[in-house]
């Protein structure tokens, strides 16, 4: 199989939806996730996937900034890759496409948060050399 890891348009964000909507397990309403990457493409936001031919079958956002404690960094987030691609050392190949592509960008870190109850990405990101840093801490207003 030939994939191929790229930065998707912006005016192709909403094909990605599909996977975050599944990656969220249908807890945010489609439109909103609309409405949602349409403002996230305006910020300091890009959108990595994975093709395998003309179907998006991985995703993973990346958020840029500066932090006082890493320095310029990026946030990868809501990973997903189908299900049917698991298991096959994709991820892999995918983490090393993006590590790649934002040191070409002059980042030093790459941060991510995982769901926790999420055991696999916990596992697959230990693998990949990430530590944990901190909590994340969540207040709906």
């Amino acid at each position: 199989m030939s994939f191929i890891f790229k930065i998707i348009e912006k005016e192709n964000i909403n094909s990605v939806i599909p996977l975050v909507y599944k990656l969220n397990e249908d807890k945010v309403p489609y439109a909103i996730l609309e409405q949602r990457f349409s403002e996230m493409i305006t910020q300091n936001y890009e959108c990595a996937v994975i093709y395998d031919n003309n179907k998006i079958i991985g995703v993973s956002g990346l958020w840029f900034c500066t932090r006082h404690y890493s320095g310029k960094s990026v946030e990868a987030d809501h990973v997903y890759i189908d299900d049917a691609y698991r298991g096959k050392g994709l991820g892999k190949q995918f983490f090393e496409w993006i590590y790649n592509y934002v040191l070409e960008k002059g980042c030093e870190t790459v941060e991510l948060n995982t769901y926790v109850g999420n055991n696999p990405s916990h596992k697959f990101y230990y693998n990949e050399g990430f530590n944990i840093l901190g909590y994340h801490f969540l207040k709906k207003l």
